[in-house]
């Protein structure tokens, strides 16, 4: 089965579900606007400019698919953690990789940073941009455990969640260091390049929200079984896409520079693979190196690199191994016993997951 083929024509209850979780995102932070509020202000607007809820949204589907039923409104108010969990990434993401804008806006530490210099403030605008930003992250990080513990979950169901809970967590701070080791010691390999997009993103996009809300409902290790081995290959795939995105994306559309990856010398899977095929060609391999290694990107070299990418089919190899995770993620859907209609929805999900442009 291709995800590239149409699923059938019945409308999705995807966005019902997201017209619920915004209303649950709106009246959590509403209910924590007057603590911190130097802190929460940013936080808040940033989870409601929009994204794409795309790990609560996978949670509500392992919960669903897995029979759940009862108790949908804490199930709704619990997966807002998720959201809590994505901004806390998202914040320290931008500190780490010095990104200006998130969204089409300045980023938090830049909005911090712009103040400070505005008001005239004493020490480094910067300094206090990013240490204002990780304090943000980190009150996200703990509105998320709150997010979860006072959703209103009956103890046992709670329990069960906890553990996919710790994990996710974990791995999510885990694949960013090793994102971080990447870069430090000039990391080339595709090995390591695919370990971490299975822990920074596989594991906290798909692979673990969907046990998450499998574990909320109570799932048999066999249908988390199936559901983990679904969310890992589409996670995998998810972050392929995105390597994709960020070199070739429409700035238009993703509100990031043209390129970005680029400039920033992330060491994704696609340059890995670009790498190795560029071996015996030293000016393709001086210029792939520039790129990573520089710390200033040119236009000029931007262009350069993303024709290169092409020629040395790269991109081409991504494109197929996205095409090969996603058949094998929907043929471990297709093993589990579950719910036909969240079986429907989870095919739609991995669909836009692997083909979206944003």
């Amino acid at each position: 089965m291709s995800l590239l083929t149409s699923v059938d024509a019945r409308p999705s209850r995807v966005d019902d579900f997201r017209v619920l979780l915004d209303e649950a995102l709106h009246d959590f932070l509403r209910a924590r606007q007057d603590l911190a509020p130097e802190l929460s202000a940013p936080l808040r607007d940033l989870v409601l400019a929009g994204g794409k809820r795309i790990r609560p949204t996978f949670a509500w589907w392992g919960w669903r698919a897995a029979g759940g039923a009862a108790r949908a409104d804490a199930v709704v108010r619990a997966v807002v953690a998720l959201e809590m969990l994505q901004c806390c990434a998202l914040v320290h993401d931008d500190v780490m990789d010095r990104s200006a804008t998130r969204r089409g806006r300045p980023s938090v530490h830049e909005s911090f940073a712009a103040r400070h210099r505005h008001r005239r403030w004493a020490a480094s605008a910067r300094q206090y941009g990013d240490s204002a930003a990780i304090l943000v992250g980190d009150l996200a990080l703990a509105w998320a455990d709150d997010a979860l513990v006072t959703a209103g979950l009956p103890a046992e169901a709670l329990m069960r969640a906890w553990g996919p809970w710790q994990a996710m967590r974990t791995e999510m701070i885990t694949g960013q260091h090793l994102d971080l080791l990447a870069v430090a010691r000039r990391e080339e390999s595709l090995e390591h390049a695919v370990r971490v997009a299975a822990l920074k993103t596989a594991a906290y996009t798909v692979e673990r929200p969907l046990h998450l809300g499998a574990a909320l409902a109570g799932a048999d290790e066999e249908t988390v079984e199936c559901l983990r081995a679904y969310g890992h290959d589409i996670g995998v795939a998810f972050q392929l896409r995105d390597d994709l995105i960020g070199v070739f994306g429409d700035s238009s559309v993703t509100g990031k520079p043209v390129g970005e990856d680029l400039r920033e010398g992330k060491r994704t899977p696609l340059m890995s693979i670009a790498l190795s095929r560029a071996q015996g060609d030293p000016a393709a391999q001086r210029l792939l190196r520039r790129c990573l290694e520089s710390g200033s990107v040119s236009d000029r070299t931007v262009e350069d690199v993303r024709a290169l990418l092409v020629e040395l089919g790269a991109v081409a190899a991504v494109e197929e191994h996205i095409q090969v995770l996603a058949g094998s993620g929907l043929a471990a859907l297709e093993r589990a016993t579950i719910d036909d209609e969240a079986r429907h929805e989870l095919v739609r999900l991995a669909r836009r997951a692997v083909t979206r442009t944003t």
